[in-house]
């Protein structure tokens, strides 16, 4: 039996456990807040909404199907034992505007008990089943355990109302974990989320640190959180009623950072700014305690140098013959040795790798680092790239060795560019021309149906140059395959088709790119229509959090385990593709672009630094959750692999502008 409750202009659905199995709206009736046992067929009972699991000093257990219920006109109790001696009462409750939950969690032993670990299931149905069912049923979990400052909200990938939002009114989260990431799942589920009032258990230092939960004989424990409907993020946030408001989450090295507290706030921790990386600052209201996260941020050319530095001592083969040695190479940071590619094509010497290069391309056109050096590396990289990955149809392989790896069309925009820059740098015709050839055998292996990152901007850039050398033929063909695949895109609606993911970020980032380019190389109407559907899909990717991991950073979670050495699935933030939305924003034509696009775009920009460090070190994968599959993580992926292409973008949008 399934009792309904209306709540706002929606409704909370409970079912034989007496929890929600499902949230509905009736300006959206197709969306699925949360996830569908009979659509999402490996979503089970054991984590539905508000199950889960206590960790204690008694043992540890799980609740799911209550001892008790008692119901009522406007919700219900449910009673659960997680442990003897631990009893756990869940009062759901609706009012007119909102619905809450209070858990209570109290010693009900003769002796003290000490908690270390709970774990609240919130399965929003954050899935990529195709960009079609994505838009129109699934919704991005924005995710925010900042103590007593914490909230959920379930977005639309739409980016269209309502917003369903939970916001912690007492109580605290500190942490939150991912479940259900393994080979069944993939890259296209989330994966099941739980929340935590501790994860002290299994990862002690998470999030900048997890409490312990001490009860007396007696003693209760409690978290109560408001869920309700939003029609945007601005009133969502408004609703939060949040100790402290951060304009900026990053600020140079030694600069002091704003941070604007609300009437009775006051920050209970230093915030040292001495030094790069991320810092934990806390605040307290009321006498509860919230708690989040900052950057202080080296100057860009100190950290470009240092990979610079870094890159050429240890990523290349050396051991290799020529000219194999001067590709670049995943490097494990415990060691200082070389990945090898163990027949695992994310970590070849090509592929993603090639910002390496582009790296140390842009380095070279501002005059960073050591000039001869620079110059030797990017004309071996070029003779490799030439005679190792580019094939006679003009493909590009992952791998500077054959494999069997099926066509990868994403390979080719970025030699591409690689391309056309050696031309801008040292003028030699045949790397324009290559660049061309490879553009057109693009179009010519099926680009038209591709969002390439970074295929739009190879093409302007390769076609203005040929303009200036007096190819102006081959330059309008180029432009108007471009205008094609811009205005084929522009009538495919939501039916965008699948790449190595169903749905993602970096699809709808190129996606906007790739309308954005052509619209400025020719304007059309039915572009900038179908730019101004897009940027919602996109700015939804990326969440509100005040946190700078988070904040307007889009949501990936799977790059820890294709890329990283630990194999970990889960969100990984900031991964280096966010800066795809931030270069999509800097595009926008002008009746699109409003004041918040470039604070975004600069702040995806500096998110993202703090995967460096001043030394050269870096990770291509920080995953987030405290957990996943409970596996420590809230860590950084000790494999430098890709990330470069974090640098190197920002340094070539920068000099675009």
């Amino acid at each position: 039996m399934r009792h309904r409750f209306g709540f706002g202009a929606g409704q909370v659905v409970l079912g034989a456990d007496a929890a929600p199995v499902a949230f509905a709206h009736a300006s959206d009736p197709d969306r699925l807040y949360l996830l569908d046992e009979t659509v999402d067929t490996w979503h089970g009972p054991d984590h539905g909404w508000g199950a889960g699991f206590a960790i204690t000093s008694r043992g540890s257990g799980r609740w799911q199907t209550p001892r008790e219920t008692e119901w009522y006109a406007d919700g219900v109790t449910a009673r659960h034992r997680p442990v003897p001696g631990l009893e756990l009462a869940v009062r759901r409750q609706v009012t007119e505007e909102r619905y809450t939950e209070t858990y209570t969690w109290t010693n009900t032993g003769d002796e003290p008990l000490r908690i270390t670990g709970l774990g609240v299931n919130v399965p929003v149905r954050d899935v990529y089943d195709s960009a079609v069912g994505a838009l129109a049923r699934s919704c991005h979990a924005h995710v925010f355990t900042g103590g007593a400052w914490s909230w959920v909200l379930a977005e639309p990938m739409s980016g269209t109302p309502p917003l369903l939002g939970a916001i912690v009114r007492t109580g605290a989260l500190w942490a939150y974990s991912i479940e259900s990431r393994n080979s069944v799942t993939w890259s296209d589920i989330r994966g099941h989320l739980v929340v935590h009032p501790t994860d002290h258990a299994r990862n002690p230092e998470a999030f900048g640190g997890q409490p312990v939960l001490d009860l007396a004989p007696g003693e209760e424990h409690v978290l109560t959180w408001e869920l309700g409907w939003y029609e945007d993020r601005a009133a969502f946030l408004a609703a939060t009623d949040a100790p402290a408001e951060l304009p900026s989450l990053t600020a140079p090295v030694g600069a002091d950072l704003d941070v604007r507290l609300a009437e009775g706030a006051v920050l209970t921790s230093p915030v040292p700014s001495s030094a790069h990386g991320v810092r934990h600052i806390e605040v307290e209201r009321d006498g509860r305690r919230g708690r989040t996260a900052v950057a202080f941020l080296a100057p860009v050319r100190e950290l470009v140098e240092a990979r610079l530095t870094r890159i050429l001592a240890q990523h290349r083969p050396h051991e290799r013959p020529e000219p194999e040695r001067y590709a670049f190479l995943p490097v494990d940071v415990r060691t200082g040795l070389t990945q090898t590619e163990n027949g695992w094509q994310d970590w070849t010497d090509a592929g993603e790798r090639v910002g390496m290069a582009v790296l140390l391309q842009q380095a070279r056109w501002r005059g960073w680092g050591e000039t001869e050096v620079l110059d030797e590396a990017l004309h071996g990289f070029a003779r490799f790239a030439r005679e190792c990955l580019v094939e006679p149809d003009g493909s590009v392989r992952r791998a500077g060795h054959p494999t069997s790896e099926p066509l990868r069309l994403y390979n080719s925009p970025w030699l591409v560019h690689f391309f056309h820059d050696q031309f801008a740098l040292y003028g030699d015709p045949a790397d324009l021309d290559l660049a061309a050839r490879l553009l057109e055998a693009t179009y010519d292996l099926g680009a038209r149906d591709h969002l390439l990152i970074g295929h739009p901007e190879a093409l302007a850039a390769v076609t203005a140059a040929l303009d200036e050398q007096g190819h102006e033929e081959r330059a309008k063909r180029l432009r108007e395959l471009l205008a094609e695949h811009a205005l084929g895109f522009a009538g495919r609606g939501t039916a965008l088709p699948r790449h190595e993911v169903s749905y993602e970020q970096s699809m709808v980032g190129p996606l906007v790119s790739l309308l954005a380019t052509a619209y400025e190389l020719a304007p059309d109407e039915r572009l900038l229509t179908a730019m101004r559907t897009a940027l919602p899909w996109l700015r939804a990717f990326g969440g509100p959090q005040p946190h700078v991991r988070l904040r307007d950073i889009g949501i990936r979670h799977w790059d820890g385990y294709w890329f990283g050495i630990e194999r970990l699935w889960g969100d990984t933030f900031p991964h280096y593709w966010s800066v795809l939305t931030a270069i999509a924003l800097r595009q926008l034509p002008e009746p699109l672009r409003d004041a918040d696009s470039e604070r975004v775009a600069d702040a995806i920009f500096g998110a993202n630094l703090v995967d460096f460090t001043p030394d050269g070190l870096a990770t291509c994968a920080f995953v987030m959750p405290s957990c996943v599959d409970g596996r420590p993580a809230h860590r950084a992926d000790p494999l430098m692999n890709d990330q470069d292409w974090a640098l190197a973008l920002l340094l070539r949008s920068s000099a675009d502008r």
